[in-house]
């Protein structure tokens, strides 16, 4: 494989960045973890309760550091890192537990420090700085486009465009693309006639009635700053993949802006945070994809392997951590198991770990520990038997959130209401053959309240003790993540 000088440059500041914090983990042990996860998977939740339970006195039986009384505490510091946003985590508890609202998604890259004391298992005291590092996963699926020419990029982009699902959503961008000549003369009106029809089709396609997931380039989605720029203004053109594209013309302006958007948006934030990371956990609506249906599964299942694919994975060794870091620990969750009855937890991290199957085994091959959990990081229902004639049926029980609508009934935010989500198949294959008939969730008025965003819990406090979230299989992920480097 042939470099650039692009590339040798980038491989030279990783190289002198991994020996910088090599130095400072010395004496302070460090562990850099990404949370990622594409479209309202829960990044937000999942780690303001992290935070609230090792801080806040959580319920972890499964977490031993932690069950066993080695962690003495947990105390958030400054975030070392200056350029970087700080997360918001006392406003969200604050919307979590006091007005009992779910935390606006981020957008946007943002950090926070929780430095814990601890008893290694030998007695001796010791103390591991954990670095969260929160980020859309949308920019995870840029990351592929580092080593794609714009003419590569534009052919799959092209060719997924016309898949049976996505054709219809992009109609319109595909017709006015025939009106395209990419060797005419360079049209400032025409690229950005383009950019916005093509960014109408990808947020289409995120629709939770169609629930895709490979949508690069992610800034397309959540331009921030960048919006109307240059960097963000180009899009795929009927192009051959080996041509040249003639001086001046439409061709050359957007390939000279998608490689802008390369060095503008991807190559920084692979250098000044990816590339960095220690660990990974990446959370997933996969309950969002099986209710789309089996093309919402695969597409699903290609953009995990696409993530997969971004990791420097690998055991971390001495030499890696000075000169090449290597995540060596990988955690894919499927979140909102509070919406199932436990019965259905484990199926749920079967058919992930089905949807992961592939691109993990190259992952563990490479020396990378890869495992999947399903997770409710803050429980917003619980169970009950409720009666249906002569049957007792497994169900669960939640507060929707005030205005959400079900058969007419609109709530108010204060009662609440049963519902029987169905048992998901035992075998992961039917959803991906489309063979299952979905997950049948109905009151006992024969209503689906599946889909009702339900509040979060109600606390209740017990004395002077701080409250804790509830949660699924939380404290799961925490040992699987950080649990051996609190041994």
């Amino acid at each position: 494989m042939a470099f650039s000088l692009t590339d040798i440059v980038e491989e030279a500041r990783l190289s002198a960045r991994a020996l910088w914090d090599y130095g400072d983990s010395f004496f302070n042990p460090t562990v850099r973890l990404g949370v990622t996860g594409l479209s309202r998977a829960g990044k937000t939740v999942f780690i303001t309760a992290l935070i609230h339970g090792l801080t806040r006195g959580g319920r972890f039986p499964v977490f031993e550091p932690y069950a066993s009384g080695r962690i003495a505490r947990a105390r958030l510091e400054p975030q070392p890192d200056d350029a970087v946003p700080r997360f918001d985590y006392e406003n969200h508890v604050r919307t979590l537990v006091e007005e009992r609202r779910w935390p606006n998604s981020t957008t946007d890259i943002s950090e926070l420090r929780l430095v814990i004391d601890y008893q290694r298992q030998n007695g001796a005291d010791r103390t591991l700085t954990l670095d969260i590092v929160d980020y859309p996963g949308e920019w995870l699926l840029d990351l592929p486009l580092l080593s794609k020419s714009f003419e590569q990029w534009s052919a799959e982009s092209l060719a997924l465009s016309r898949e049976p699902l996505r054709a219809e959503l992009a109609a319109p961008w595909h017709e006015h693309l025939k009106t395209l000549d990419g060797d005419g003369r360079e049209n400032e009106q025409a690229a950005l006639r383009s950019a916005k029809l093509f960014a109408d089709y990808l947020r289409a396609c995120r629709d939770e009635r169609f629930a895709m997931s490979l949508l690069p380039p992610g800034r397309f989605l959540m331009p921030g700053s960048l919006a109307g720029s240059p960097a963000l203004t180009f899009a795929p053109l009927e192009v051959p993949i080996d041509g040249t594209a003639p001086d001046g013309s439409l061709w050359a302006m957007m390939r000279r802006r998608y490689e802008a958007y390369k060095d503008v948006v991807v190559r920084p934030f692979f250098r000044d945070h990816f590339a960095r990371l220690d660990r990974q956990i990446v959370l997933v609506d996969a309950l969002a994809a099986f209710n789309a249906g089996p093309e919402a599964l695969h597409d699903l299942e290609a953009a995990l392997a696409g993530i997969l694919d971004c990791f420097r994975i690998g055991r971390s060794t001495i030499m890696s951590a000075l000169f090449r870091p290597r995540i060596d620990r990988i955690l894919f969750a499927a979140t909102k198991a509070d919406h199932l009855h436990h019965q259905s937890h484990d199926r749920l991290e079967a058919i992930l770990r089905r949807t992961v199957a592939k691109a993990a085994d190259r992952a563990e091959y490479a020396g990378a520990a890869i495992d999947v959990v399903a997770l409710a990081a803050v429980r917003a229902t619980r169970e009950a038997q409720v009666a249906r004639g002569r049957e007792k049926l497994p169900s669960i029980l939640g507060t929707p959130a005030p205005g959400e609508t079900a058969n007419g009934e609109t709530f108010d935010g204060e009662t609440e209401v049963a519902t029987f989500p169905g048992d998901l198949p035992v075998d992961p294959e039917e959803l991906f053959r489309g063979t299952f008939r979905g997950l049948s969730g109905a009151t006992a008025d024969n209503a689906d309240y599946r889909f009702l965003r339900f509040r979060p819990p109600k606390l209740v406090r017990e004395g002077d003790e701080e409250p804790a979230l509830p949660h699924i299989r939380l404290d799961r992920a925490l040992q699987f993540l950080i649990g051996d480097r609190l041994q």
